[in-house]
């Protein structure tokens, strides 16, 4: 899987989505690291225009995170959120391969469809 098709859709936004991703993927026994945050980037950068709408009040986020599992190399997954969706994307690619075990945890942990216990939390 390359970062051109999306692991998991989620139709709720980002503050919502990513925490509960976050949770499942540490209840597996993954450790999740937050390396880069775009909301934080664009907080030095005054009159910084979204490219996707061309404004600066923008409810675009693009994080990324990396995700351990033990001594093996991280996995990446980019989440990008725009209103009310939420994109994950599972980086592997020849640059940034990752462990056959680690992806099917990943896949296994991040269920598609979104279960009904996220949608009646919030």
């Amino acid at each position: 899987m390359s970062t051109n098709s999306p692991l998991l859709v989620i139709e709720k936004p980002g503050e919502e989505a990513i925490p509960w991703a976050v949770q499942l993927l540490e209840k597996a026994g993954l450790q999740v690291i937050r390396t880069f945050d775009l909301r934080e980037a664009r907080l030095s950068h005054s009159n910084c225009p979204c490219p996707h709408h061309g404004t600066e009040d923008c409810d675009c986020q693009m994080i990324v995170l990396l995700i351990y599992k033990g001594k093996q190399a991280p996995a990446s997954i980019l989440v990008h959120s725009f209103q009310e969706t939420t994109w994950f994307y599972l980086v592997n690619t020849p640059e940034h391969p990752i462990g056959r075990l680690l992806e099917m945890l990943i896949k296994k942990t991040l269920p598609q469809p979104v279960p009904e216990v996220l949608e009646s939390e919030h």
